[in-house]
């Protein structure tokens, strides 16, 4: 059950997924392992191949343990006896499904509501300056992890373009994380990153037992596509956008990486629009279509 923030009565919070529960893939628990088996050096070599390979994303030396920590627990599951056979059963073509289990405990996804505050006040500024053209306007996440990100731009365009066109699409390499980004459900510890206005508008409180959640609206919801999409291939037909939002994902690709993801995802911006990174990341020398108009935001002339 959820309520407003403010304690009122609310709706049925559908589709999200019951406190406590998690998925086991299909695990069998029976034979499970309990013990750990040591990651080589061999062994680390070649999930930094994989995971170059599939997303582009380049693992230092120092990730080796990060490897190791996330892993330990599903081979367990699985039952096998190395990391090293853990990496056969990933090449086996059957096991679609355990590669992308794999690639979605390996990938990082963390992120908060607003993160980066002054990047929706680009938004807003943007929002107000095309929003009313008459076309729809559409904004990118493309890097949405679990929806903070998504979920933030469409209380802005709600705000600010209220009942005109205006499009959201957040898309993320893991299945995982696009699961609760689909379902809108977060704990309600959340809320503080919220602006109140927003909060009180957008979301629903978890009550009775739900209590401990929160949930944003379905018309919010209902405004938003998420879909999984790999920056490292070739790009599905998307359309063009005016916003989109490319930010601290950057930072695990290596420099030709970088080149291609940013060429594919620039091809996808109006004329006139923006792209928007993380603070921590720059595109000097990445795309020369790009004029930086103030740091981390790039516009497409």
């Amino acid at each position: 059950m959820f309520g407003r923030p403010d304690g009122g009565e609310g709706v049925m919070g559908a589709s999200a997924r019951g406190r406590g529960e998690s998925r086991t893939h299909g695990v069998r628990d029976a034979g499970a392992r309990t013990d750990s088996p040591t990651l080589t050096d061999r062994e680390f070599g070649q999930f930094q191949r994989l995971l170059y390979r599939i997303a582009g994303i380049s693992l230092s030396p120092a990730k080796k343990a990060l490897v190791s920590g996330r892993l330990s627990k599903r081979i367990r599951q699985r039952g096998v006896s190395s990391y090293g056979e853990y990496l056969r059963l990933l090449s086996d073509n059957s096991e679609r499904e355990e590669l992308q289990i794999a690639l979605d405990l390996l990938t990082t996804n963390e992120t908060h509501f607003f993160r980066e505050p002054d990047h929706f006040e680009v938004l807003r500024s943007e929002a107000l300056r095309v929003g009313t053209a008459g076309t729809a306007f559409r904004v990118w996440s493309a890097a949405c992890s679990s929806g903070e990100e998504p979920c933030s731009i469409a209380m802005v365009l709600a705000d600010v373009l209220g009942g005109r066109r205006w499009e959201v699409l957040g898309s993320d390499i893991s299945s995982r994380v696009l699961e609760r980004a689909r379902g809108g459900r977060y704990p309600v510890e959340r809320a503080r990153e919220i602006p109140p206005k927003y909060l009180s508008a957008y979301c629903l409180r978890g009550v009775r037992s739900s209590a401990g959640a929160m949930l944003v609206r379905r018309e919010l919801r209902d405004r938003m596509q998420i879909r999984p999409i790999n920056l490292n291939t070739g790009l599905p037909p998307l359309g063009e956008f005016d916003v989109i939002f490319l930010r601290n994902v950057m930072i695990y690709f290596d420099l030709e990486t970088k080149r291609q993801v940013v060429r594919r995802v620039a091809a996808r911006l109006r004329r006139g629009g923006c792209l928007i990174v993380g603070h921590s990341e720059s595109l000097n020398g990445i795309d020369e279509r790009l004029k930086i108009e103030r740091p981390s935001v790039y516009r497409n002339e």
